[in-house]
């Protein structure tokens, strides 16, 4: 249901393939998804991943299938499936390499969750976008965390009561997406030539710091971290790389030469 191959560039490709589903998830793609961003967090060779649908649509939610199953569970079977759920999220979302998204056609419920975890985010003019929960008498609870940390409260209010499509534009503009065309590849070209000049621990580390600083109150305790997090990046072997090839002005051993 996933098709996943890496370039030589160090470009992973995981690509949703249930076409015929627009790509909506179910348990299998769900543990398929958790698998390879776990696993590709790890591998030294990946430098960024990028996350696509095959077909009409990047993803379209839930499989209708899936959910007239959980219709029927326990509230601890429902739980457990939520989390797993919740799991897949995390790992895209927590994964160390830079996690880049193509959204398209419909981007419904749990897929607007999955760009909500991607650091940066193509929408193609095709994209549709929507949350739709409420009218299925649900909420977009398991994926809020990720998607309010994308497009803030407000904007949240707005679509996870009303349930409104919203275009590419309007996604761009509160968040969600950062680019909104349709020259995906050279604008994915672009970004890996931006992050090929970043070290990559350097580069996770970022990542993890927007998420450690966003909404915390700026007092001692945050400033203290934060000048002991670039002390240790200073005196990591990257830093003391960096440091070096700056003065020397030469590119570090990370760049490509």
């Amino acid at each position: 249901m996933l098709d996943i191959a890496t370039d030589a560039r160090g470009l992973a490709r995981v690509v949703l393939n249930r076409p015929e589903k627009h790509n909506a998830f179910n348990a299998d793609v769900i543990a398929e998804l958790t698998a390879a961003f776990t696993n590709l967090g790890r591998d030294t060779a990946v430098g960024a991943i990028l996350l696509s649908g095959n077909g009409p649509s990047f993803c379209a939610g839930a499989d209708a299938s899936w959910m007239r199953e959980s219709a029927t569970l326990s509230l601890t079977a429902n739980r457990a499936d939520a989390l797993r759920l919740s799991d897949m999220l995390w790992a895209i979302d927590r994964c160390p390499r830079p996690v880049m998204a193509i959204a398209h056609g419909f981007v419904f419920g749990g897929g607007v969750g999955l760009v909500a975890c991607a650091d940066l985010v193509i929408a193609r003019s095709s994209a549709r976008f929507r949350l739709s929960e409420v009218r299925l008498g649900l909420s977009p609870a398991t994926i809020s965390p990720f998607v309010v940390g994308k497009i803030g409260a407000s904007a949240a209010r707005r679509y996870f009561l009303t349930a409104e499509d919203f275009t590419a534009e309007e996604a761009v503009r509160m968040g969600l997406a950062h680019v909104h065309t349709d020259d995906a590849d050279d604008q994915v070209d672009a970004w890996m030539e931006a992050l090929s000049q970043g070290a990559p621990g350097a580069l996770a580390d970022a990542k993890a710091l927007v998420r450690d600083v966003t909404g915390r109150p700026i007092n001692a305790t945050l400033r203290a971290r934060t000048a002991d997090r670039i002390a240790d990046r200073r005196a990591s072997a990257e830093g003391q790389e960096g440091l070096k090839a700056f003065t020397e002005r030469r590119k570090p051993g990370w760049a490509p030469q």
